[in-house]
């Protein structure tokens, strides 16, 4: 039972962990295409 809830535990830190890395990653490109594309911020 407690290993269950320990990897209960793990699997929601990783898909949390995972998507905000994915936000960050999709918020840099999108910071970078649009300096290529002229657009200074």
């Amino acid at each position: 039972m407690q290993k269950s809830w320990f990897q209960r535990l793990f699997w929601l830190a990783a898909i949390w962990g995972g998507s905000v890395l994915t936000l960050a990653v999709v918020g840099y490109l999108f910071r970078l295409m649009m300096t290529a594309a002229g657009f200074k911020s």
